[in-house]
């Protein structure tokens, strides 16, 4: 198993966001964490890479422990975060950003001129952007800027959150052929997506979280069976 996380719980003071989650994720894998808004989705991922308190349970990544670990050893090592929201350096041009990825890495800071063009090669709508300030760009092209620096750090597993918030149709579909062609060329991927029809179309397996608790666990077929997900996401039997 590349990721596997145990009875993970995380808590923000007074406020218990995530009870006891046990997931895993296979090599080659994309899995769907899914659920309503406030589940706890994104806390899971940010416990996973040390962004979030962690109160209890583990994290194990390519069968060594990484719940103690600073997060810049845990990207080091492999895993790495495309945050909710993008969050790319808006004062900071596409090139810069990008370098700012593979930052970690002293080895990866040696080749960062070609990680940069393959990236370039792999999101060609930045290309002509590679000199403009990231912030000026497109929703989309903001995601797929961010997308791309969390690839700069050349991780085994990405951890993906909200690819396609706030954005137009045919940019979350362009988004989600991205996801697919990543699987395609190897990386792993934990997705985190409030779009279930477009994530159980491209992910293998998936859970559904609700009120920080695994509601439902399952390959996607199984998901999408005999009403099992809706009636899970509407707390029915």
């Amino acid at each position: 198993m590349l990721l596997e996380v145990r009875d993970l719980d995380v808590r923000y003071g007074a406020v218990h966001a995530v009870r006891g989650v046990s997931l895993a994720v296979e090599q080659g894998e994309i899995v769907a964490l899914l659920g309503p808004n406030g589940a706890g989705k994104s806390s899971i991922l940010n416990a996973c890479l040390g962004l979030a308190p962690r109160s209890g349970g583990s994290v194990t990544f390519n069968g060594a422990p990484i719940s103690r670990l600073p997060t810049e050893i845990i990207v080091r090592r492999g895993l790495t975060l495309t945050p909710e929201g993008r969050r790319v350096f808006p004062h900071l041009t596409v090139m810069e950003n990008l370098k700012i990825g593979a930052a970690a890495n002293a080895k990866l800071r040696r080749e960062t001129a070609g990680r940069v063009e393959e990236m370039l090669a792999l999101f060609p709508a930045l290309t002509d952007r590679r000199t403009q300030l990231a912030g000026t760009l497109s929703g989309g092209e903001q995601q797929m800027l961010a997308i791309a620096r969390s690839l700069m750090s050349a991780p085994q597993a990405l951890l993906l959150d909200e690819p396609s918030l706030g954005l137009a149709p045919n940019i979350v579909d362009q988004i989600f052929d991205l996801i697919a062609e990543l699987k395609r060329r190897g990386v792993t991927i934990l997705l985190v997506e409030q779009n279930v029809e477009l994530s159980l179309a491209i992910a293998d397996r998936g859970y559904l979280l609700a009120s920080g608790r695994i509601a439902l666990a399952g390959t996607t077929a199984e998901l999408k069976s005999t009403g099992r997900l809706e009636r899970a996401y509407l707390g029915i039997a």
